[in-house]
C-alpha cells in the first residue's frame, strides 16, 4: 500500500454558533465559488455546539479573526492511504475500519495524536506537522511513502525522514471516553463538484437559516443505506490526547464493522450502519469495560 503526504498545511478551527453570521460571505465563497479562492482543502462539520472547519492556509486567510473563532495551535498535515488492491467487494468493511490496524493503531502506540476525516471515497488522516518524522518512521515498513510536491508524488526515504526522529516515550494510558448514539439517521454520498450549483440554495438554507435537513436525513441516495452516529466524549476532547480514534476504530475493525470517522474541534463521531448499531454499542461498551 501507499501512503501519500498531501501538500496541504491545514488549520483546525471552531466557529461558535452565534457568530456564524460573521462568516457567511467567506463560507459561501469557500463552499460554492471555488474559482474565486485558492483554497484546495476544505471541510465543514456542523455539531450542536459549533461549526468545525479544517482548511488549508489559503482558506484560513479568508476568515476574519473574531471572538467567535477558535483556532487550534498546531498546523496539521494530511495523509491519504492508497490501496493497490482492486478486489474490493460490497462485503468489505469501509471507512476507518480499513486502516485501523495498519495506520491508526501503530500511531496511537507511538503517541501520535491524529484527527480523522472520512469521506465517501477516501479517508484522510491529519497529523501535526511536528510529528511527521515519527509518523514516517512508524509506518515506513508497512507503506511506500510519498510526499506530494507541486502535485507530483516524490518518494520519501525513511532514513532521510528519520532525521531528528526521537524514540517515542511511554505516555499515560489513553482515557476511555463515554459514547452515546443519538437517534439521527444519515446517508453518505458523493457529489460531482459540477452539480453543486444545482443544490446550492438548499445547502445554503440548511447551513445559514433552517439548520434542518429535509426528512431528518443528510440527503437522499439511490442505495437507501442509512447510518447512525456514535459520539465519542462526554467533555471536549483535547488535541494532545493520543489513541482516541484507535479506541473506536480498533474494536470495530476486529468485528469487521464499517465506520466513517469524523473528528471535530470538541468531539469525535463515527457513522456506522444503522442495522448494526446495537452490535456497535455492545462492542464499544465491552472495550470500555475491559479498559477500566
Amino acid at each position: 500500500m501507499e501512503l501519500h503526504i498531501l501538500e496541504h498545511r491545514v488549520r483546525v478551527l471552531s466557529i461558535a454558533r452565534p457568530g456564524l453570521w460573521l462568516y457567511t460571505h467567506p463560507l459561501v465563497k469557500l463552499l460554492f465559488l471555488r474559482q474565486r479562492s485558492r483554497c484546495k482543502f476544505f471541510s465543514l462539520t456542523e455539531t450542536p455546539e459549533d461549526y468545525t472547519l479544517m482548511l488549508d492556509e489559503e482558506g484560513y486567510k479568508e476568515l476574519p479573526p473574531s471572538e467567535f473563532l477558535q483556532v487550534a495551535e498546531a498546523t496539521w498535515l494530511v495523509l491519504n492511504v492508497l490501496s493497490n488492491s482492486s478486489s474490493a467487494t460490497n462485503f468489505q468493511a469501509v471507512g476507518v475500519t480499513k486502516i485501523a490496524r495498519s495506520v491508526i493503531s501503530p500511531l496511537a502506540e507511538h503517541h501520535v495524536s491524529v484527527l480523522m476525516l472520512s469521506t465517501y471515497q477516501t479517508d484522510f488522516i491529519l497529523v501535526r506537522e511536528q510529528d511527521l518524522p515519527v509518523v514516517i518512521h512508524t509506518l515506513a515498513q508497512e507503506f511506500a511513502i510519498y510526499r506530494e510536491v507541486d502535485g507530483e508524488p516524490v518518494p520519501v526515504a525513511c532514513d532521510d525522514a528519520s532525521n531528528g526522529f526521537h524514540k517515542a516515550k511511554l505516555g499515560p494510558s489513553p482515557t476511555v471516553h463515554p459514547i452515546q448514539s443519538p437517534q439521527n439517521r444519515f446517508c453518505i454520498l458523493t457529489l460531482d463538484p459540477d452539480t453543486l450549483p444545482a443544490i446550492a440554495t438548499t445547502l445554503m438554507d440548511v447551513l445559514f437559516y433552517s439548520h434542518r435537513f429535509p426528512s431528518d436525513l443528510l440527503l437522499t441516495s439511490s442505495c437507501g443505506e442509512l447510518w447512525r452516529m456514535v459520539r465519542i466524549g462526554g467533555q471536549p476532547l483535547g488535541f494532545d490526547e493520543c489513541g482516541i480514534v484507535a479506541q473506536i476504530a480498533g474494536p470495530l475493525a476486529a468485528a469487521d464493522i464499517s465506520a466513517y470517522y469524523i473528528s471535530t474541534f470538541n468531539f469525535d463521531h463515527a457513522l456506522v450502519p444503522e442495522d448494526g448499531i446495537d452490535s456497535v454499542i455492545e462492542v464499544l461498551q465491552n472495550r470500555q469495560e475491559s479498559c477500566r
